[in-house]
């Protein structure tokens, strides 16, 4: 039975949160006194890991998105957890707890991981250092997080720690907000899109109002809203022909973006041709547009609602949203067991074909360079197919060489590859790794930048408090490189 809207995108949120406290969950670090080592080598061994949000090298294969909502193909239900939780209300001026004393339960014991697990950033632990490393201990009073091993090193290190302070409070405040029990109007979607209507791209406010959505008149609701739909909302804001990226100055998209996106575009916005009912009137209809999402975790737990936003943005248009990665099927287990492998379906893909009449959704619980060397998907056409690679982690130490091997089909194939980074050091290390990799035999069709519709969220690395980052910050695409034909005379 499927949820109403507000609970189901309620449930997702509240993983969305905190990307490494779930994971330790799941490999039951917290629950027993297994070897943290001897669980990280496992899940090494037993799965693809993502990008380490950080450069430190003490838990490497943690450092991934994990969102873990329950999807079903009908709908969406939340966690016991969340289901306990949401009994307790908490007002909206009463919204600032400490992590250790949070009502919340699920609060608490990510503030219990962090103490087993964050270290304390006081220049005296640091390498070379007159102290030993120490894990945080001490709650800040202003943003009740465990920032520090003790007060003395806190107030030592005030004038550093006010820099996120105020971002830390609004994350602890954000994050008792989406437990609070309260009813959450934002989540509560805008329809399809009449095609007279244009959509305003300029920023989240104007998008939302042009494509009709309640009006959210506070910032914090604002930020709840965006932390899910900047994974459609960004995908359409650059294949979108209203969209704001363009070849003007500061539009940031370059002469080979513009015709790699304008083939796309074309496919995406077909012209009014008087289908009718009789045979004259006849046309043919073009094949769906397919977006391979590659690495997907996250993305294929957000509530469907969500995604079929991507779908009223080209409502003359099919799209087909192809979901690939090892960990794509993480925390939805309901619907397990997979499909078996068969010569119809080789690879057991899970379809969604009724989320919306112009939109169907599969999901592939493989890697796609292994896809890619059967030919399943060929041929790959420009006008038809795109690439998308939310925080891929392509230049991390610890995931990079993951990436090795994809890289090159990936360039082969011409089609545009987006790709997003959580913060302006993550999206130019994975850009310097693109170059040095390939040799720079590719071209960049979006330059590296802020997204314009990234999450106005922030989100706090449980294993270092001091880490924060927003969901999608950076945006820019890339694809191989094309070599134009010249013509030598013979004289």
């Amino acid at each position: 039975m499927a949820l109403p809207a507000d609970l189901a995108a309620r449930s997702a949120l509240s993983r969305i949160c905190t990307r490494c406290s779930i994971s330790l969950r799941r490999e039951g670090l917290i629950s027993n006194g297994s070897s943290l080592a001897f669980q990280l080598q496992r899940r090494k061994l037993g799965s693809r890991t993502k990008q380490v949000r950080h450069d430190q090298q003490h838990i490497p294969s943690l450092a991934a998105r994990h969102f873990s909502s329950s999807v079903v193909r009908a709908g969406f239900r939340p966690s016991n957890s969340l289901q306990n939780e949401s009994k307790r209300v908490l007002a909206p001026d009463d919204l600032f707890h400490s992590f250790t004393n949070s009502p919340i339960p699920e609060i608490r014991r990510r503030a219990a991981l962090m103490r087993q697990h964050a270290p304390c950033p006081h220049p005296d632990h640091r390498p070379g250092g007159p102290m030993a490393p120490a894990h945080v201990d001490f709650e800040c009073p202003d943003c009740g997080i465990p920032v520090y091993c003790s007060k003395e090193h806190w107030a030592d290190d005030y004038e550093a720690h006010l820099e996120i302070c105020d971002t830390l409070r609004q994350i602890n405040e954000d994050d008792h907000d989406l437990r609070s029990g309260r009813f959450f109007p934002e989540f509560e979607y805008a329809g399809p899109q009449l095609e007279e209507a244009m959509v305003n791209m300029s920023n989240w406010d104007t998008f939302l109002y042009t494509r009709e959505f309640n009006a959210i008149n506070a910032d914090r609701s604002m930020r709840q809203v965006t932390r899910l739909l900047t994974y459609p909302i960004t995908i359409g804001s650059v294949l979108h022909e209203l969209s704001p990226y363009n070849i003007k100055a500061g539009g940031r998209l370059t002469a080979e973006g513009l015709k790699s996106f304008s083939a796309l575009r074309y496919t995406l916005h077909p012209p009014k041709r008087g289908v009718g009912t009789d045979i004259k009137s006849l046309r043919v209809s073009p094949p769906p547009v397919r977006v391979f999402v590659l690495g997907a975790r996250a993305e294929s737990s957000l509530p469907r609602d969500a995604w079929i936003q991507l779908a009223h943005l080209f409502p003359r248009a099919k799209i087909h949203l192809i979901l690939i990665g090892p960990e794509a099927m993480v925390n939805r287990d309901n619907e397990f067991p997979l499909p078996p492998r068969t010569p119809q379906n080789p690879f057991g893909a899970i379809v969604e074909d009724r989320v919306w009449h112009t939109m169907k959704i599969s999901t592939i619980v493989d890697y796609y360079h292994t896809i890619h060397k059967t030919g399943y998907f060929y041929p790959y056409d420009p006008y038809f197919d795109c690439f998308v690679l939310f925080h891929p982690g392509l230049g991390h130490p610890a995931s990079s060489h993951e990436w090795e091997e994809t890289l090159p089909m990936l360039l082969e194939t011409k089609v545009p590859i987006l790709a997003t980074g959580y913060t302006q050091t993550d999206m130019e290390r994975d850009v310097e790794w693109v170059r040095k990799t390939t040799g720079g035999e590719f071209d960049m069709l979006l330059e590296p930048g802020e997204n314009i519709f990234r999450s106005l969220r922030w989100d706090l690395y449980d294993m270092d408090p001091q880490d924060i980052s927003a969901g999608n910050w950076g945006l820019w695409a890339f694809r191989g490189k094309r070599y134009e034909a010249t013509h030598k005379s013979s004289e």
